[in-house]
């Protein structure tokens, strides 16, 4: 008697433990199955700092960001690490440059755009609008759009309209940030425009590390030459050095300038060739090229490394 009091009891825990498991289960799916955002925030991953800023500004309090790449952090070279990939597979969504700026993901984003919004911020941008890249350059077009706050603008409208598909129940509150963070880089493009005015016209002459500057050249009104392509994996050699220490030279040109992520011993080996041919050429400041500054500084914002750019190169060059 005692004996089938005990195997009745079992079979009783067993059946409300299949009914808690099939209950949990059935919550999980319930909650799995809500839009994403409605009640809570959407989790976002970006690859570069530029586009992280962009989506803190439009999605504010409800989205929480993520960025890949921090200061100093050249895209041309970087390889996703083992919690880049977690970040990936477990945002709502992803936002990259595209262009080929991100070279070594490509293969990873065309996977996980099967799975989930994977969306590439120059996606607005029409044919006309792009710079060609050399032959030998990897892939079609210059990467570096965010060098004209106009192209930015674009990338912005991007990821407003990205956050408002997903996420329809704030699709007003996305639009009203776009539109004021918009505003500010209208603004911005004055600035920059203003600026560079300043500056002698023969001396609007911009020097680099690498060709990163093309679209802020065309959009501001300057000359701008790189010791290397306009992507870091290319290599440089002795004679780009020599054709980029003629040129300082013949057109006496005082400054260049480094990148917060590329190495100066390139633009250093610039400079002492043309102190052996005479010509005195300073650092004319560090500008941020593929990457912004440090968190949580001025520099660390898109507009705030805009601003640092111009202003350092005005001061070198006027």
């Amino acid at each position: 008697m005692r004996k089938k009091f005990k195997t009745n009891s079992a079979i009783r825990r067993f059946i409300m433990t299949i009914i808690f498991l099939a209950a949990a289960a059935i919550a999980t799916s319930a909650c799995g199955s809500q839009e994403t955002g409605s009640g809570g925030k959407l989790t976002v991953t970006a690859t570069t700092g530029m586009i992280a800023d962009v989506v803190r500004e439009v999605g504010g309090e409800y989205v929480e960001v993520s960025g890949l790449m921090g200061a100093g952090i050249d895209p041309h070279l970087y390889k996703a690490s083992q919690g880049d990939v977690k970040k990936l597979d477990g945002a709502d969504i992803i936002f990259y440059n595209g262009l080929h700026l991100e070279g070594k993901m490509a293969e990873m984003f065309e996977a996980l755009e099967t799975r989930k919004p994977t969306v590439a911020v120059s996606s607005y941008l029409k044919e006309e609008q792009l710079h060609a890249a050399p032959d030998q350059e990897t892939g079609s077009h210059d990467p570096h759009i965010w060098f004209n706050v106009k192209l930015w603008i674009s990338a912005t409208e991007v990821i407003r309209d990205t956050l408002a598909e997903k996420d329809p129940a704030h699709a007003d509150y996305y639009k009203e940030h776009a539109a004021a963070y918009i505003l500010k880089l209208e603004e911005l493009d004055r600035y920059a425009k203003e600026q560079i005015a300043l500056i002698p016209e023969k001396s609007r002459i911009l020097v680099t590390a690498h060709d990163a500057f093309g679209y802020f050249g065309e959009a501001y009104g300057m000359t701008v030459t790189g010791l290397q392509g306009m992507n870091t994996m290319s290599e440089y050699g002795s004679k780009d050095v020599s054709k980029l220490r003629d040129y300082l030279v013949e057109n006496k040109i005082k400054a260049v300038f480094i990148e917060s992520s590329v190495p100066k011993k390139s633009i250093e080996s610039v400079i002492e060739g043309a102190r052996q041919l005479g010509h005195k050429v300073v650092i004319g400041g560090e500008l941020f090229s593929d990457a912004m500054g440090d968190e949580g500084t001025e520099e660390g914002t898109y507009i705030g490394m805009v601003k640092h750019n111009v202003d350092t190169i005005v001061a070198a060059l006027k």
